[in-house]
């Protein structure tokens, strides 16, 4: 039984750990979805939860904190005002894993790590452009 293991280590030492986890961290921010092996994504989605929790509230404190982990002055900006308020009514579950596959050299199961809210405003987008395509369409056969 696996008492009290409460993360995986990833074959890893902390410090290559802990920087693994900014960098991902810091991507996930930057591109809204990374490509990588699911023991990964388990572990940078908990860190991306807490974050996001702590970013809905901009204050010096939160910005500190948050500014630990994520170098990048950037991303940071974005995390605070653009990610965090999409999901401002929601309690958690901001993140999703999809499962792709396996890696051809060493057969790791790969997902992708995305944010929810993200995903779902592009695939508004696409319904509203199709929705006009459409409407375009049959305003032209009824001509």
């Amino acid at each position: 039984m696996k008492h009290k293991i409460g993360f995986n280590a990833l074959s890893r030492t902390t410090s290559e750990r802990t920087a693994l986890k900014r960098n991902m961290v810091t991507s996930l921010f930057r591109y809204e979805r990374i490509e990588t092996t699911k023991a990964k994504a388990l572990e940078v989605r908990k860190m991306a939860e807490k974050m996001i929790t702590r970013a809905k509230v901009d204050n010096v404190h939160n910005r500190r904190m948050i500014a630990r982990d994520i170098y990048d002055e950037a991303v940071l900006d974005k995390l605070f005002k653009e990610i965090a308020p999409l999901f401002a009514s929601r309690n958690g579950g901001y993140t999703r894993i999809l499962k792709t596959g396996y890696r051809l050299g060493d057969a790791a199961e790969m997902v992708i790590l995305e944010l929810v809210e993200k995903t779902a405003k592009k695939d508004d987008k696409a319904d509203k452009k199709k929705a006009e395509k459409k409407s375009k369409k049959t305003e032209k056969a009824a001509k």
